[in-house]
């Protein structure tokens, strides 16, 4: 019988350091980084989805992102499917797979497999999203709450793409969107998976998404809004919808001063957060560290974790 190929798996709310570790690890034991995330899937929203520059990575490879136009759906049974791909890829090679970890859904598509979801209705879809612009993306929540509460719990209001699918899921299939992911799933083999989250204390936690959003417009956050603008992209593509993206072009279409936009970006990543940290409380099997990804104390525990699992 084969030995089991090892997956470390860091995962934790949005400016945890979850990158800066796995980086930090791959260096120490031969790794490579595969990106869970949903938003660093699509490519030239670079700054605002927070993706580690080439010269930040330190000659790690990193997978999974840079995968979409931004005009693409994606779910998370794609990203299962790719990142089964690149998985094998890596172990080929005799790297450790490094996963970071931001989308708990992604996650759970990886490591539990998705059941069968119904097809994608486009008459029913086109009736929500008339519904959403004659009312409101948050009419559509409420909606989705009314109908599958546990479901919206962990939908942002204004996500409209997520809130139609799950309406849709309840509608067609007649149960909710955990009800279909917990019926005949498909789980990962081969691997012996070690989940390390992070979890620094709320008030440190706040504070580094309020600098770091503020770090971004230094960066030229709004510079790139503006060059997507221009190129055309449409004003409804998914990753116009990810937060600070459509606060930022409310700035620049004249509809918000920037230092409400850039409180309005704060106020929503600590929200998105906090609703992180709710999902992933609920992952199995997770060996919690109490700070950030970043701090020397916290990634020497993480190491002495991985190697003494044998991995």
């Amino acid at each position: 019988m084969s030995a089991l190929a090892p997956l470390v798996v860091i995962l934790g709310p949005t400016a945890s350091g979850k990158s800066s570790l796995a980086i930090w690890l791959a260096e120490r034991l031969n790794g490579e980084v595969l990106v869970c995330d949903s938003t660093q899937v699509y490519k030239l929203f670079n700054i605002g989805t927070a993706k580690v520059p080439a010269a930040e990575q330190h000659g790690i490879p990193h997978h999974l992102v840079d995968l979409l136009e931004p005009e693409q759906i994606f779910t998370a049974g794609e990203y299962r499917r790719r990142a089964l791909q690149v998985l094998a890829e890596v172990t080929r090679r005799r790297k450790l797979p490094i996963l970071t970890a931001g989308t708990g859904l992604y996650l759970r598509a990886l490591l539990e497999g998705l059941s069968d979801a119904p097809e994608r209705s486009e008459g029913l879809r086109s009736r929500l999203r008339e519904k959403a612009q004659q009312r409101g993306p948050e009419h559509l929540h409420r909606v989705l709450a009314r109908l599958d509460p546990g479901t919206a719990s962990r939908i942002a209001p204004r996500d409209t793409q997520k809130v139609i699918r799950a309406i849709e899921v309840r509608m067609l299939a007649g149960k909710g969107v955990g009800e279909i992911h917990l019926a005949g799933r498909s789980r990962l083999e081969g691997y012996a998976v070690q989940k390390i989250g992070l979890s620094p204390a709320r008030d440190a936690l706040y504070a580094k998404v309020e600098a770091r959003t503020e770090s971004m417009i230094r960066d030229g956050w709004l510079d790139e809004v503006d060059r997507l603008i221009l190129t055309g992209i449409p004003p409804d593509a998914k990753p116009f919808q990810f937060i600070g993206y459509s606060e930022l072009r409310a700035h620049l279409n004249g509809d918000l001063p920037l230092p409400l936009a850039v409180q309005k970006i704060q106020q929503a990543t600590r929200q998105f957060a906090k609703r992180q940290l709710t999902w992933f409380r609920k992952e199995p099997g997770v060996h919690w560290l109490p700070g950030f990804g970043d701090d020397p104390k916290i990634a020497a525990a993480a190491l002495e974790l991985v190697q003494g699992s044998g991995q």
